[in-house]
């Protein structure tokens, strides 16, 4: 049985914060074994991107093996929507943990066993990269899906927000560690590390359980006809459809700057793998502030609001790095990015979770993934091919461009989707 309650309003003296949430059996359990997988999995990001820098020295076949992560998403997280919204959210989240262990661990042996020796060898790392991108947009569409369900709704926000902020708290712990690693043994440690650590994840996901379910396995109609309904839904929405734009922007622009930061930390900086990890580090500890503080303020009221400025600072902070050769300032630039970052995707993200409905919240989820995975591909792919042919400064000023005028695009559409996306709606809570 089903009965409706409120959300609990900003202001409320119930108003859940990052102890509260934290509390709660199921989503503590999932957030202590995410961490520990996080922390390897930006480490072997880290290592992936540096070993197809050093294979060719070109930002071109960096952002391909950027963009052969992220290309399945662009096709299949759609459809693993669905499957989320019909399945078992955390089954679908172990099996692509298992293959995402799998394809760490074959990484490793392959470059212990010689297997990456000269610029050809690039496609092997391109091609296990893809695997991997499979393994991903399975994980995308479950893992966003299912989080919200592993707390009561009046946590969503703070919960999401927390997960977002243990995912840049990986985004510093990781890289440095990757960068340590590689530094002091080789890529292929890194790679074997990030395999260690999926263990903890998979034996967290054994243990939990979902509050509420909103799993449906006999909708009757076809994974297209139910897929393309998540679109329409998506895009009609008066507050989603103008949030997945901003999104695109961001990813396009911030998010992608960051998949390009090899040749900036070697050729432009003269840092090396240690510069890396330190630019992907900084970046990682901008988010994790502002992804604390999100999870802290406890409520929607004006998110949206902060997501259109993020997306003007995203555009200043991108045109600040490319003009600059001195690296303290680089490191603030990268560091606010990491702040514009986290406001404009995970208060959107906390946006979307808070006025979807709980039947399309697979399939809408899974567009926000195609977007957050899928768009950093393409501006990575499209800044790495600017970069052969004007400079890499100039091919990342592109996106800081498009942050701008995207900005301009959304000011005249904030007030209506401020109205969607931030309305108390009554929200049904199984008591079963």
């Amino acid at each position: 049985m089903a009965v409706e309650t409120e959300n609990i309003k900003a202001g409320d003296d119930e108003k859940p914060g990052i102890i509260s949430v934290l509390s709660q059996w199921n989503y503590g359990i999932y957030t202590a074994g995410s961490t520990i997988s996080l922390f390897g999995m930006w480490a072997h990001r880290l290592a992936a991107a540096w070993l197809a820098w050093e294979l060719t020295h070109s930002s071109f076949w960096v952002g391909m093996v950027v963009f052969a992560d992220l290309m399945p998403t662009l096709f299949l997280t759609p459809f693993a929507g669905v499957m989320a919204d019909r399945f078992d959210r955390r089954v679908l989240s172990m099996i692509s943990q298992l293959m995402g262990m799998f394809q760490a661990a074959v990484l490793g042996w392959m470059y212990l066993s010689g297997k990456f020796a000269e610029s050809s060898d690039i496609w092997w790392l391109i091609g296990w990269t893809a695997f991997l991108g499979v393994a991903w947009a399975l994980n995308t569409a479950a893992r966003l899906s299912m989080v919200p369900n592993l707390v009561e709704h009046h946590y969503i926000p703070p919960a999401v927000a927390l997960n977002s902020a243990i995912f840049n708290l990986g985004r510093v712990v990781g890289p440095i560690s990757g960068a340590f690693l590689i530094e002091y043994w080789n890529v292929g440690i890194a790679f074997l590390f990030n395999a260690v650590t999926f263990i903890f994840f998979i034996i967290s996901l054994l243990i939990i359980r979902q509050v509420r379910s909103e799993e449906k396995p006999n909708r009757g109609s076809s994974v297209w006809t139910q897929s393309l309904e998540g679109f329409q839904y998506a895009i009609r929405h008066p507050g989603i459809g103008p949030a997945m734009v901003l999104l695109i922007a961001m990813a396009m622009g911030g998010k992608a700057l960051l998949e390009v930061l090899p040749e900036f930390a070697d050729e432009v900086f003269n840092r090396g793998a240690s510069g890396l990890g330190e630019l992907t580090a900084v970046s990682g500890v901008g988010g994790l502030i502002a992804a604390i503080w999100l999870a802290r303020r406890g409520h929607v009221q004006g998110l949206t609001r902060i997501t259109i400025l993020a997306l003007l600072v995203t555009g200043i902070g991108i045109f600040g790095f490319v003009v600059t050769s001195w690296y303290p300032l680089a490191l603030l630039c990268i560091f606010v990015l990491g702040i514009s970052g986290i406001y404009g995707g995970t208060a959107t993200q906390t946006l979307m979770q808070h006025s979807v409905d709980g039947a399309m919240r697979g399939r809408v989820m899974s567009l926000y993934g195609v977007i957050h995975r899928g768009a950093p591909a393409l501006g990575a792919l499209g800044m790495g091919a600017a970069a052969e042919v004007i400079g890499i400064r100039w091919g990342v000023a592109l996106g800081g461009a498009l942050s701008i005028a995207i900005w301009f695009w959304m000011l005249s559409r904030s007030k209506s989707a401020a109205i969607a996306l931030e309305k108390q709606t009554k929200k049904p809570i199984d008591i079963n």
